[in-house]
């Protein structure tokens, strides 16, 4: 049989193949043909030579990709994939021979090659292992330890849990599972969405892979063959989020030049030297910039170095090192990928995800024959708490790891299995996780029915009920308690507070009072971040530019707002007054409805803008319900913007009684070449919260190509 590509009205490609290499030269084809740009910007970042296109506002990011010696990294995972599973790796490369095949075709459909003057490269084995690496280098955010290095400096360990939330660097995701006694059909239904940064063209990929062994539709990651994340072989459907597990190390490093070497104090009070060379970062448009790599026993040193002046007692530390498992281990869990596509039963995912290593999931998965999984995967390494916490002293011992985490496992309760990044089966793996709010709601709407199909899935998906509402509204209710009347607020703020106190908690785009809430929380936000005892925490930071969204005073302000308002006392600051000035500030404002100011703003590589091609409609952001903390997880950042960046980079909805049931959803389409026809096509119903229906039937779809 020829290798066959079909597509659904949707264009979402379907492929078929007589054998597993073949069918991945077919994906690495197809993928090339429609995200040609995508694929090269990923290439190159993990490689960190992205600037040498987009200019210096990629700069930070290749600095750190050099410094962390991703690429190098990268090289020595497919190495050892080889030595390990041979037909991992051979699968592998013929994935890369696809993406070679097709890769000019594809690079002559996408106008951002002109633009840019970017030709396209030749993709070596290890690249997919690079796209892989640098997706997920931040995704645990070990940034997160500067800030509560920085807290526990100026405001004490005790502050540290004040903050302590899902931040503005991270992300996160819903799933759930409801059992077949809590469906229709009697079978299970597994849903969800990620929640990432919202990237034009998109960071999944509909597809279906289809050859003798097996038959699997899912979400793929552009630039890695197979389908990682999310997936239904017909038999077996799975799902994960972001387990919020601790397993990135940093270590505060005492390095020392001997002559052009580099040496680094060690824990048995020893300087040894650490591997050191210098690369050169072209800049498009700017001057080329030197980079010195150093990596000592710890690992790749990310920011300061032997240059770098000591760090005086009361500032932060600059010269830090990096450790996480695929460098030490020199694993990125590939080795699951394909195991997964053959999987027919929970049994065969549960032995695949054994060999995930990163980043660490909670999974979810369910078969025909009425198995449930939950568990969760990936590598966390067993050190001191305090590895945990913040940057710690290499020079000190007691910092080393010793062994591995067994991933924890978890049931289902009355049916139903939730995870949204709350602690859960993963709290022994993490520091900080997200509030609870979005597990709690998803869990109470589920539980109020049992016979749920995959149609009623989209109005769980698109629940704005905001659960961390109250502490806000109970300072509103203060303001005017019966025994303690407040004579200061005018008119206007007296009519507002009254209405937001009526008002339904839901972050509808069309509501002003969901409007006229983040308003004034924004106005609390930025009174608090104003605060002097808060000054510190706002002082410029020493660490590189792409670490910044984990420091930033007023975003770690505004997604700690609950704790902050409900403490029993915080530092003295004077919180009703806070809120009743903010409260002034808002009832002056003109009305707006949340959807004129909660607009989607997509991450592009390109300059931040659409390629506007004449043969497509301009880009107009559009106003979006939710907020962080509903399920609808469509994030502003509060105290900075109402825009959302963040959100779901794709809904699912995977039927285990009939697959042709299933549904899902991108944020724009399947082509990432403007004008194209899918495009964002699928744009309008992922923003109505509108699901695509996946099919399965090759009479039903159109076929577009033998190779």
């Amino acid at each position: 049989m020829a290798t066959e590509t079909y597509r659904d009205r949707w264009g979402v490609p379907h492929l078929r193949a007589d054998g597993v290499l073949a069918l991945a030269r077919a994906q690495g084809r197809v993928t090339a043909r429609d995200r040609a740009w995508q694929l090269e910007v990923e290439r190159h970042r993990a490689q960190g030579t992205s600037a040498s296109f987009l200019g210096a506002t990629a700069l930070p990011w290749d600095v750190l990709a050099r410094r962390a010696r991703l690429a190098d990294t990268a090289r020595r995972c497919f190495d050892a994939l080889e030595g390990r599973d041979p037909e991992s790796a051979a699968w592998v490369r013929a994935y890369t021979e696809g993406v070679n095949d097709a890769l000019a075709d594809g690079a002559r459909r996408a106008p951002e090659f002109g633009r840019t003057g970017l030709t396209p490269g030749r993709w070596e084995p290890w690249h997919p292992l690079g796209v892989w690496l640098g997706a997920h280098l931040l995704f645990a955010g070990f940034p997160a330890k500067l800030w509560r290095e920085r807290v526990v400096r100026h405001l004490g360990p005790g502050a540290v849990a004040l903050f302590a939330t899902d931040g503005p660097g991270t992300s996160g995701s819903n799933g759930w599972l409801l059992s077949g006694a809590r469906t229709a059909s009697g079978r299970a239904l597994i849903a969800g969405d990620p929640h990432r940064f919202v990237e034009d063209p998109g960071v999944y990929q509909q597809i279906r892979l289809a050859c003798p062994e097996f038959d699997v539709v899912g979400l793929a990651v552009p630039g890695v063959p197979g389908i990682a994340h999310f997936g239904h072989t017909g038999t077996v459907a799975w799902a994960i989020t972001n387990a919020m597990a601790d397993y990135q190390d940093l270590y505060v490093e005492r390095l020392r030049r001997t002559g052009s070497a580099v040496e680094a104090l060690g824990p048995d009070g020893t300087w040894r030297r650490a591997a050191r060379h210098t690369e050169t970062i072209e800049v498009a448009g700017g001057e080329p910039l030197e980079v010195e790599v150093v990596e000592t026993d710890r690992g790749p040193v990310i920011t300061g170095g032997p240059a770098a002046p000591p760090a005086a007692a009361s500032a932060s530390p600059t010269t830090l090192s990096l450790r996480h498992p695929p460098r030490v281990t020199a694993d990125l869990g590939f080795g699951a990928l394909l195991p997964l596509l053959r999987a027919r039963r929970v049994e065969d995912v549960d032995r695949a995800f054994d060999a995930w290593a990163e980043p660490v999931d909670v999974v979810l998965a369910a078969d025909t024959a009425g198995g449930v999984l939950h568990r969760v995967a990936g590598r966390v390494p067993l050190r001191a708490e305090a590895n945990r916490v913040h940057p710690v002293p290499a020079w000190e011992p007691g910092h080393d790891w010793h062994g591995e985490h067994e991933p924890p496992r978890a049931g289902l309760t009355d049916g139903i299995a939730v995870m949204a990044n709350q602690r859960g089966p993963s709290a022994p793996l993490g520091v900080e996780f997200a509030p609870a709010h979005r597990a709690d709601r998803i869990r109470a709407l589920l539980a109020g029915r049992a016979d749920w199909s995959a149609d009623d899935m989209a109005a769980i998906h698109t629940d704005t009920r905001l659960g961390s509402a109250a502490p806000l509204l109970d300072r509103l209710a203060a303001l005017d308690a019966p025994d303690h009347p407040d004579p200061g607020l005018t008119p206007e703020a007296a009519r507002l507070r009254d209405r937001l106190l009526r008002w339904n908690r839901r972050m509808d785009a069309g509501s002003e009072e969901a409007a006229a809430f983040a308003a004034l929380r924004t106005a609390v936000v930025r009174r608090l971040a104003a605060h002097p005892v808060f000054a510190p925490l706002a002082e410029p930071s020493a660490h590189p530019e792409v670490f910044l969204p984990w420091l930033a005073l007023a975003p770690r302000i505004g997604f700690a707002l609950e704790n902050l308002l409900r403490a029993e006392e915080l530092y003295g600051i004077d919180r009703p007054a806070i809120v009743r000035a903010a409260l002034e500030e808002v009832a002056a404002l003109p009305a707006a409805t949340w959807g004129e100011r909660h607009r989607l703003a997509p991450w592009r590589a390109l300059d931040g803008t659409p390629h506007e091609d004449p043969r497509e409609a301009p880009f107009t952001e559009p106003g979006l319900s939710g907020d962080h903390d509903c399920v609808l997880c469509t994030s502003a950042v509060p105290g900075v913007t109402d825009r959302a960046a963040r959100g779901p980079v794709a809904r699912y909805v995977w039927d285990l009684g009939r697959r042709e049931n299933s549904r899902w959803v991108v944020p724009f389409g399947a082509d990432g070449v403007p004008g194209a026809p899918h495009h964002r096509d699928q744009l309008p119903l992922w923003t109505a919260g509108e699901l695509v229906p996946v099919v399965t039937d090759w009479a039903r779809l159109e076929k577009e190509s033998d190779a």
